[in-house]
């Protein structure tokens, strides 16, 4: 790799006013959020940024990543494909987006346009498959032959225009993204904008029963307080099935808060005078608070709807203060998030190889994501009514 690379450091050697003035409100494409991605601990995998010049003076980009290995899962395109009996190609490769958050934004200057930046993207991606081939970055890959190559977590508007470029692949879907909506008047609007009296019934006999359980909300920055939200995240982590090592968690957040400062915010719930029982970590970052974590410890509870004050009521609370409009619940638990006023949108999975072994699958792929849609409409009248329709529909 030259010092031209996309991987000559995290922002492919543009300046990061420069690099954040591409992102906007997107936290998890930012220079703070790249800087953490490429220090966190886990997998073996380098954080870049591919920029290209566009038009008279315009600039498209995105955040890309090295992949020799990844632990997570969730960013495994090989154990999404092969869950499905699709073919797909070993784990090391080249990620289109960055390894944490579970969202990727095609990236582009003003007066730019969306088909326009994905064609340049597009273009560049295809050579840098080639120039990572067996490289000291990729050294699994063979040198003969372009690197896999994917985009995770991609929006429908994105996957539109990727695939307009010529990525040839049909988009699997992966998740349904929740965005809470914040109106002028905060807190009060919010939960009175919400769509039924058994909703807003609901909300205010959650907060009353963590009042009179005597719980009250503390904030703190996450570096000061790493240790302590990792110790409550084992708890949840072990709740869903996932052992876990604190220190190694306390590492993650430490790492975090040095990348992030400030930004990185905590809520805590407890009882004055007594240890925390619960945390949520949030950034709010432009028009958007991002929810990013939560830890229980559950043997402590009280039964008192802890969960949904800490995760989402002040947040949204804080929101509103931020001056924010939406909160971005991120993904799973679509069910809590549509009772409490959630949009649900699509993100997808894309291979952005031209000849991608999936065209041959577009017609089974689409058959799986038309049923994974409709099992989240049947999961509940909520999760309906909260279903983006018209941004599942191109490919469902």
């Amino acid at each position: 790799m030259t010092h031209t690379s996309p991987f000559a450091d995290v922002l492919g050697g543009l300046a990061p006013e420069a690099w954040d003035a591409l992102t906007g409100n997107r936290l998890y494409s930012s220079h703070d959020w790249l800087r953490f991605c490429a220090t966190d601990i886990g997998g073996t995998t380098t954080t870049g940024g591919l920029h290209v010049p566009v038009g008279d003076g315009g600039t498209a980009a995105v955040a890309v990543t090295a992949v020799e290995h990844e632990p997570n899962s969730f960013y495994q395109w090989q154990s999404h494909l092969s869950a499905l009996g699709l073919p797909g190609a070993g784990e090391a490769g080249l990620l289109l987006g960055q390894r944490r958050g579970y969202q990727t934004h095609l990236l582009a200057s003003p007066g730019v346009g969306r088909e326009q930046a994905a064609a340049a993207v597009f273009d560049a991606v295809g050579k840098l498959r080639l120039e990572l081939a067996g490289s000291d970055l990729l050294p699994s890959t063979p040198a003969s032959q372009p690197v896999p190559a994917f985009g995770l977590f991609l929006s429908t508007d994105d996957v539109l225009a990727l695939r307009a470029a010529g990525a040839a692949g049909p988009p699997l879907l992966l998740a349904a993204d929740a965005w809470i909506p914040i109106p002028d008047g905060g807190w009060t609007e919010w939960m009175h904008g919400l769509p039924s009296k058994r909703r807003v019934d609901m909300v205010r006999r959650d907060v009353k029963r963590f009042e009179d359980a005597g719980y009250r909300i503390t904030r703190s920055t996450l570096g000061e307080c790493y240790q302590e939200a990792a110790e409550l995240l084992v708890g949840t982590q072990a709740r869903y099935g996932h052992a876990s090592d604190p220190a190694v968690l306390a590492e993650s957040f430490r790492r975090q808060a040095a990348a992030m400062g400030d930004a990185a915010q905590v809520a805590f719930c407890g009882v004055e005078g007594e240890p925390p029982v619960g945390f949520c970590l949030y950034y709010a970052w432009g028009d958007t608070l991002y929810l990013r974590a939560a830890g229980f410890d559950y043997a402590r509870l009280k039964d008192a709807c802890e969960y949904f004050n800490t995760v989402y009521y002040e947040p949204i609370r804080a929101a509103a203060e931020a001056g924010c409009r939406w909160v971005h619940a991120g993904i799973e638990a679509a069910d809590a998030k549509a009772l409490r006023g959630a949009e649900l949108r699509p993100l997808w999975l894309l291979d952005l190889a031209e000849d991608s072994a999936l065209a041959g699958h577009a017609e089974s792929i689409r058959t799986h994501n038309a049923a994974e849609l409709q099992k989240l409409v049947a999961s509940s009248g909520a999760v309906a009514k909260a279903v983006v329709a018209d941004a599942f529909a191109p490919y469902c």
